[in-house]
């Protein structure tokens, strides 16, 4: 890419982006077309990390080992579904991914935990998603037992309406009281030492960034 085009992308992903400043956007661009390789740009070609290369970078920079939830963080980037995260979703995933408020990061995992996309965590999917991010632990008792047991727990302290699902205003309500409950069902967002160190990393020179 060249400098003119660079410099205007900066520019523009920058107005659009709240929580970075316009060099790490720069920063930011210059790693995602270190990682996706050198792709012409060429019509009808789209130019993005696809869902493996976007999944190894979530599990070896950020230390994510979830399939389902890494799944669902990749739908999360990937606004327009085109089964490819472009440049511009990176920038603007990445800022709610590493420096979002409480706010964009409740709408964010909310997103994430509600499988099907219909506004409601339901009992099945906190069902699906505990299973999956809980060890499985080598015991007499039947693991499934443990995880509905689990599951009414979570419920009884997050579904403020008893309804016997989550809402949106249910899940905010219950992390508001407590923010650990923010990812109740899996982590989804980067730990605290994986985010500084990436950022750390990134920012000094995103042409020196190994971690892949």
């Amino acid at each position: 890419m060249n400098r003119k085009k660079l410099q205007k992308l900066t520019d523009t992903l920058t107005k659009s982006c709240k929580h970075f400043n316009k060099f790490e956007v720069n920063c930011l661009i210059t790693l995602f077309y270190n990682l996706v390789g050198d792709v012409a740009e060429r019509p009808g070609v789209i130019i993005g990390l696809d869902r493996n290369a976007f999944r190894n970078i979530l599990h070896v920079t950020f230390g994510m080992t979830d399939d389902m939830i890494m799944d669902r963080v990749f739908r999360g980037f990937d606004k327009d579904n085109d089964g490819c995260v472009n440049v511009s979703e990176w920038i603007h995933g990445l800022s709610l991914f590493l420096r979002g408020t409480l706010e964009e990061k409740m709408k964010y995992c909310f997103e994430v935990f509600d499988l099907n996309g219909d506004g409601y965590i339901s009992k099945e999917e906190m069902f699906h998603m505990l299973k999956n991010s809980l060890l499985k632990q080598p015991s007499e008792e039947d693991p499934d037992e443990g995880i509905k047991d689990l599951v009414e727990i979570t419920l009884k302290k997050m579904d403020q309406d008893h309804d016997g699902k989550l809402s949106f205003a249910d899940y905010e309500k219950a992390v508001r009281e407590e923010t650990l409950l923010l990812e109740a069902f899996g982590p989804c967002l980067p730990d605290p030492k994986s985010q500084m160190e990436f950022e750390a990393q990134v920012f000094k020179d995103p042409n020196d960034f190994n971690d892949m």
